[in-house]
């Protein structure tokens, strides 16, 4: 006669298991309150005290760390370990069904350490991981929704070498992103941020229909640690987010939230802002973020940091767009815009709170803190005066120039982008994309320092009246030298932002 092991914290269908088991010619190990719950449902089993000739203790802590246990999991179907079985009076263990405790969901519930250690489960995955490591002669089973795939393979009488990999392979899965959970709770405890060893706590959420192009495959894995907007966020109407349009919902909402109390309005396009503007209402937001590239808005990403309204929704039906996410959607608006059967409307819920960002090399993963900062303070290099709405007109270039890719340049008036160059591979081809574009600018934003005063000096032919970048460089001198020379003010803000 076989053994199975059973010993689980979420109990669903493990009595239909249990009772296959049994009619298949196995005996039932249990422990504590699995055994109990089996026993009100009919089913026989053998107390885990029995087999070890031990009783639980440290309330319920220690009860399966046993060579009884242990032994029966982890011996190979060789005449070495039988002999050793029989000689110690340990019987095979064929198959182990394990699940864990809670630690994930008390996590979230936001309980005390003290509180919070005692569902860290130790007996757990450790059989887990031991049937795991001997998968080829023992069943392991951590996952409720693979019981019927083990019932209907146990009913034939065999339990082929591919299942038995993957349901291993499931087990390490779980131990691996238990122990992350575990591991990342101290580290923040801690204040480790940047550990030795780091696993982040990723949980597949959605599988998308596909990557940056058809022939990739690609999923959604939530950050166990952040609630985050994509893991809150409510999709109102439309087809499925698709990996791209994660990627720009990221980042145009990223750039609405980077203001508090203005009326903004950004438009992405391919991970790159192509209109950003604060308006008086959503209407006037959304057309002048329209108006900085009429172009590039078509097909991309819309966002607002306020309720979207009618009028607005009337507004952004006559152009085709991919995605639209605010906080919240008149009801005549959600109206307006569900006409359109795959325009993916989003309700956010969540700022941005992703503490790191992960960027993949080959061969490794690059890790930083998220750049929440915008300067180290704000200081005037030049004679020239700056009024308190030019200084508002530059702090809103240089929140817009934060988020487009390096090089980067904007160039705004009446706080909209007028134009943006940016992901240049020199910082005068972004000046020039900028200016060109924007015609009638009246200030200038760069994510990082000048090298030369050449972008000063395209600057002062589009009658640039400040310019506000990170300063830093050698050259600084030959910068403010040629903003004073053509009555251009200068702000350094101590602070570059790179985005590659």
């Amino acid at each position: 006669m076989k053994r199975a092991l059973i010993s689980v914290f979420d109990k669903s269908n493990v009595e239909f298991l249990a009772a296959a088991l049994v009619e298949n010619d196995f005996e039932i190990i249990s422990t504590g309150n699995t055994a109990k719950y089996l026993l009100k449902k009919g089913i026989n089993v053998i107390d885990i005290e029995k087999i070890t000739n031990f009783p639980e203790i440290l309330d319920g802590r220690v009860k399966t760390l046993h060579p009884k246990v242990h032994g029966g999991i982890l011996a190979r179907d060789t005449m070495e370990d039988k002999e050793i079985l029989e000689k110690l009076n340990i019987k095979k263990i064929d198959l182990v069904y394990v699940n864990l405790y809670p630690f994930e969901e008390k996590l979230k519930e936001g309980l005390k350490i003290k509180d919070l250690i005692e569902y860290i489960d130790i007996g757990g995955p450790t059989l887990i991981r031991a049937a795991a490591k001997n998968f080829e002669n023992t069943i392991v089973l951590v996952d409720p929704g693979d019981i019927k795939l083990v019932m209907e393979k146990i009913k034939k009488g065999f339990i082929d070498y591919e299942t038995r990999l993957y349901l291993a392979a499931k087990a390490f899965n779980l131990t691996a992103y238990y122990d992350s959970l575990i591991s990342n709770y101290f580290n923040r405890l801690s204040k480790n941020y940047f550990p030795e060893y780091f696993t982040p706590s990723l949980k597949r959420k959605k599988e998308l229909r596909y990557g940056e192009n058809p022939h990739q495959r690609a999923v959604f894995y939530e950050n166990s640690f952040e609630e985050g907007f994509f893991n809150t966020f409510e999709q109102l109407n439309g087809k499925e987010l698709s990996y791209n349009n994660f990627k720009d919902i990221d980042v145009a909402w990223k750039i609405v939230n980077e203001f508090d109390d203005e009326m903004v309005c950004c438009a992405v396009k391919h991970q790159t802002p192509c209109g950003v503007a604060i308006g008086t209402n959503n209407l006037e937001a959304f057309k002048k973020a329209y108006e900085c590239d009429p172009v590039s808005i078509f097909g991309g990403i819309v966002a607002f940091n306020h309720k979207v309204t009618a009028q607005t929704a009337s507004e952004m039906k006559k152009i085709f767009l991919e995605v639209i996410i605010a906080p919240d959607f008149e009801d005549e608006a959600l109206e307006i815009l569900s006409k359109k059967k795959n325009l993916r409307i989003i309700k956010a819920s969540k700022k941005p709170e992703d503490k790191l960002e992960f960027s993949t090399v080959d061969g490794g993963v690059l890790v930083q803190e998220r750049d929440v900062e915008l300067f180290e303070n704000l200081k005037l290099v030049t004679g020239e005066k700056v009024s308190d709405s030019l200084m508002e007109e530059l702090i809103f270039a240089f929140k817009v120039v934060k988020h487009a890719k390096s090089n980067a340049i904007v160039v705004s008036k009446d706080k909209a982008a007028k134009g943006i160059g940016s992901g240049q591979p020199n910082r005068i081809w972004a000046a020039i994309d900028a200016l060109d574009r924007a015609k009638d600018g009246v200030v200038l934003a760069s994510d990082a320092f000048f090298p030369f005063d050449d972008v000063v000096r395209k600057a002062g032919e589009y009658k640039i009246k400040a310019i506000i970048q990170p300063g830093g460089s050698i050259r600084d001198n030959d910068s403010i030298k040629a903003a004073e020379e053509l009555g251009i003010a200068m702000v350094f803000t101590g602070m570059r932002h790179f985005k590659h």
